[in-house]
């Protein structure tokens, strides 16, 4: 995370699966945590297609979840994003998703919530999502 890197922002850990990503970090107060995944997404997105990883391009939706953890809860937190396969194979992202909206009683309208739109079986990568 070369961006968080240069924003001199702490990155803990990154893990995922084929349609979403973690991001476990502690965030300076000079940039709002809109702000540091907008350049993500950006830096990100940009990186994978002039790499030309996949065989279309790529871009993330508009839409993402933020979080906050207490520092006594690190370790916890590290060892989830670290474990996302594992814990995937018995909850899908929306569901998961749904579970930390309720847990942090964030009122929701379905309409917003984030979402897959197509799945595209890709030769050599596996599922891939397109958001």
């Amino acid at each position: 995370m070369w961006y968080c890197n240069r924003k001199k922002q702490k990155v803990y850990t990154i893990g995922g699966v084929a349609d979403h990503i973690h991001i476990r970090a502690s965030i300076k107060p000079d940039i709002s945590i809109s702000d540091l995944v907008k350049n993500i997404k950006a830096n990100s997105s940009k990186w994978i297609n002039e790499k030309q990883l996949l065989p279309a391009k790529f871009q993330w939706q508009e839409r993402f979840g933020a979080f906050s953890y207490a520092q006594s809860q690190l370790d916890t937190a590290i060892a989830h994003i670290n474990n996302q396969e594992k814990h995937h194979q018995k909850k899908t992202f929306r569901d998961v998703y749904l579970d930390l909206l309720q847990k942090f009683n964030i009122e929701y309208d379905e309409k917003y919530l984030l979402y897959v739109l197509v799945m595209k079986k890709v030769p050599d990568i596996g599922d891939f999502f397109y958001y």
